[in-house]
């Protein structure tokens, strides 16, 4: 099955790539390796805001995990021109807007890691990194990066 067969099944839309916020781009490529700058959650539109451990739940933390691999996904899109040019996900860094006490991060992050997973199947198993931190610009719940291998 296709990348664009998968999206599809699981009703996922690619989203345009976001306009960078700052002085940066939103991805780069170097050799075979893609660059994904990190995204930042969005509900609605809006940044989706809160920090884990007090008004965001582990939860809802995921799913907002999962709604910036789909930016990731759009902007892989934007970047090659066909998903399935994409020989692996190669590693995901998530940053959690979390209190000191929170330790969820990285189940935060599956809701990324899955559905990469989903979407790719074997190609989307990926090394990974989950931190928890103080603030992420706007006051975001989750930022995660991402670099792949072309094919």
């Amino acid at each position: 099955m296709s990348v664009y067969d998968q999206l599809q099944a699981l009703n996922i839309t690619l989203p345009p790539v976001a306009t960078p916020a700052a002085a940066y781009v939103p991805f780069v490529q170097s050799g075979n390796l893609l660059f994904l700058s990190g995204h930042i959650a969005r509900k609605d539109g809006q940044v989706w805001t809160g920090q884990l451990g007090r008004n965001v739940d582990t939860a809802e933390g995921k799913l907002a995990a999962r709604a910036v691999a789909i930016d990731l996904l759009g902007t892989l899109h934007a970047a090659t021109g066909d998903l399935n040019r994409i020989a692996r996900i190669v590693k995901v860094m998530s940053l959690v807007n979390s209190t000191a006490d929170f330790t969820e991060q990285h189940l935060v992050t599956n809701g990324c890691s899955e559905l990469l997973g989903q979407v790719f199947g074997a190609k989307g198993i990926h090394a990974r990194s989950a931190f928890g931190v103080a603030q992420i610009p706007l006051g975001a719940c989750v930022e995660i990066e991402l670099i792949a291998e072309l094919a």
